[in-house]
């Protein structure tokens, strides 16, 4: 089975930071998800029925 390179920028991949190839790979990944870069499909949430932890 063949490894696949660093989806961020295609390098090959560390076993360290898998699936990425270093920690600055793995962050610009992170910092997408938390920048709505990427998102998951799905229906709109209703703000109602959103439960929060208080």
């Amino acid at each position: 089975m063949s490894k696949r390179p660093c989806p961020i920028c295609k390098k090959p991949r560390s076993e360290e930071f898998a699936p990425f190839c270093s920690a600055r790979c793995r962050d610009r990944d992170l910092a997408q998800w938390f920048n709505e870069g990427y998102s998951v499909p799905g229906p709109p949430a209703d703000p109602e029925e959103i439960v929060r932890d208080e």
